[in-house]
């Protein structure tokens, strides 16, 4: 005997979240259903989990579009950081993924200093392009100047 089950989870070697799939009862009853990894494709089930990925899928677009809009914002901003300097242009200390996070957010800019990328700390004055990174892959790049105080 065998029942249709939505997939709540990535299921090795049967499917992934939202499929609805057959399965042995037992399989069903003793394994998926008790380690919440799928739920029992009824009627009602499967409207209401056809209509939670509608709403998922709304809230993603948007939040998609918004980040799109804030990287268009973001490729055109220029960050001046000013530093101390030694000899040879040579900064006390460097600029790191803070100092930018912390420089968007003066701009009006939330950004986690995690989704800004540094191949490594800035030790000189300059131009600098950092990559930053938005929600779903979206990604912007802003021009960073390091000057002296």
């Amino acid at each position: 005997m065998s029942l249709q089950v939505i997939l709540n989870d990535h299921v090795p070697n049967l499917g992934q979240v939202g499929d609805i799939v057959e399965v042995a009862n037992g399989y069903a009853r003793n394994y998926l259903i008790p380690r919440n990894l799928a739920i029992v494709a009824s009627a009602r089930n499967v409207k209401q989990f056809e209509h939670t990925k509608r709403v998922v899928a709304a809230k993603r677009a948007k939040a998609l579009q918004n980040a799109d809009a804030q990287a268009k914002v973001l490729n055109n901003l220029a960050l001046t950081i000013a530093r101390q300097v030694g000899e040879e242009d040579k900064l006390f200390g460097s600029v790191t993924n803070r100092d930018i996070a912390d420089a968007l957010i003066k701009e009006g800019h939330s950004v986690d200093r995690r989704n800004i990328t540094l191949e490594k700390p800035i030790k000189s004055l300059g131009v600098y392009p950092v990559e930053v990174k938005l929600m779903g892959g979206v990604k912007a790049e802003v021009q960073v100047f390091v000057v002296a105080e």
